[in-house]
């Protein structure tokens, strides 16, 4: 178990490029094979080259743990066959007005946590592509709960700005230890520079010394 230290096209924002789980690493197409292969070995996963919508910027676009993965409903008939044929999971689009999956669900094999904007077809999409039960969230007056939380099956790191009940809360879901933590230099929304998966996690290459102490807490690796 380990953790380390990447940028993703000059940018340590990598959480907005790569999206993982216990076996696979969703990485854009182009993205250098070298890069590709030292991201893929730190995590210890199989690559999965796609695009999600026509975007590179698949961790705002996806949701996924170990069971399946959702996609934005603007992704391309194609793109979904190509992540289905290289992961063998269930893909399915979002059935749901917002795009951004990534940024409104969070989920471990445990549990799900969804935003409030999120319409009950969605919820239940959720519940059945993911294989978990679905708690409505937001956080303080906020309904992106998935660029403020990055959970596994090992662990969670939060926003820092969460009350202890907030924080409580959201480690009662998910069945693991939730903490605090930041990335690149202080940015609270973890999401955006975090890859992680039960074993392992990847951050931005702006991390801080302190910062790599309190992700590795939240997330045990």
């Amino acid at each position: 178990m380990g953790i380390y230290l990447l940028d993703v096209y000059r940018s340590p924002n990598i959480g907005i490029f790569l999206k993982a789980n216990d076996r696979f690493l969703i990485v854009p197409k182009g993205l250098a094979q070298t890069k590709v292969e030292k991201i893929s070995s730190m995590l210890e996963v199989s690559p999965v080259f796609a695009s999600v919508a026509g975007s590179r910027l698949i961790g705002p676009l996806a949701v996924m743990n170990n069971n399946g993965l959702l996609v934005s409903r603007l992704t391309e008939d194609e793109e979904l066959r190509e992540i289905k044929t290289q992961t063998g999971i269930r893909v399915e689009r979002l059935e749901s007005r917002y795009t951004a999956a990534g940024n409104l669900i969070v989920a471990n094999d445990n549990h799900a946590i969804a935003s409030p904007i999120l319409e009950q077809r969605a919820i239940t999409q959720i519940k059945d592509v993911l294989g978990t039960e679905v708690s409505r969230l937001s956080i303080g007056k906020y309904n992106q709960v998935g660029a403020f939380i990055v959970a596994t099956n090992s662990g969670v790191a939060t926003h820092p700005g969460l009350t202890e009940e907030e924080t409580r809360k959201i480690s009662e879901l998910f069945g693991v230890e939730a903490s605090p933590a930041s990335v690149n230099g202080g940015v609270p929304y973890v999401a955006s520079g975090i890859v992680a998966n039960s074993r392992n996690a990847v951050v931005g290459s702006l991390t801080t010394g302190p910062e790599l102490v309190f992700i590795t807490r939240a997330l045990k690796v």
